[in-house]
């Protein structure tokens, strides 16, 4: 097989928030691959054979087109540059390309990584749940403020884009700590939406192979 002929392997972890955006984009964009699954409690990311495919020891980590790539956001936009077929993840118009990206980096630079494994371990399993709680909210404040101007069916107009690949991981972490939704009427009628596609539905924690059944 050539490199473009070889199924895309994703490096993943059933409930990481980063691991859940590209399984989406890889569906969206109807691309076949097979998972490799990294234990982050174990801390098979930590390991030396793991490091080699992302020297920061974090999931996801895509090898596709004989190309090993790390972070979630550039990614997808690889994905969405190199499939130029609908849909377009990245929109064509400009202003609205500016507003899925941006909606995407409150997410993905904003809230995630405050509530991420790494960082709730240094706060200690007291404090934990209380400190992602607020960081959450905090930025779903900013989210619902910013989607009251993008949002029409989906984060920006009616064509689902990269800022729907990053919301719904982040919906079902804020339903994880417990975060009241309550305030937020627009995404969460979003996340609703989304939620009847297969794409998502496929992609959603639950349908992973390493799912154990229950969340721990």
């Amino acid at each position: 097989m050539t490199n473009s002929e070889t199924k895309p392997i994703l490096y993943s972890y059933y409930r990481s928030s980063c691991s859940y955006r590209v399984r989406i984009a890889l569906n969206l964009k109807n691309i076949s691959y097979s998972q490799e699954i990294v234990n982050l409690l174990k801390g098979e990311n930590k390991t030396e054979t793991y490091k080699k495919y992302n020297p920061k020891g974090e999931v996801p980590a895509l090898i596709i087109d004989g190309k090993t790539l790390v972070q979630s956001v550039p990614i997808i936009e690889y994905i969405d540059d190199t499939h130029q077929y609908k849909p377009r993840l990245l929109p064509e118009d400009s202003y609205k390309r500016y507003q899925a990206r941006m909606i995407s980096e409150i997410i993905a630079s904003g809230i995630q990584p405050l509530q991420n494994n790494s960082v709730l371990k240094r706060v200690g399993e007291e404090k934990k749940t209380e400190w992602a709680h607020d960081f959450i909210k905090n930025g779903l404040d900013a989210l619902e403020k910013a989607l009251e101007e993008s949002a029409g069916r989906y984060c920006v107009g009616d064509e689902v884009s990269i800022a729907d690949c990053c919301l719904v991981p982040q919906i079902y972490n804020a339903r994880r700590f417990n975060v009241d939704l309550t305030p937020y009427p627009i995404m969460t009628a979003i996340d609703e939406r989304l939620s009847h596609i297969p794409a998502f539905k496929q992609a959603h924690p639950n349908q992973q192979p390493d799912f154990p059944g229950e969340e721990k």
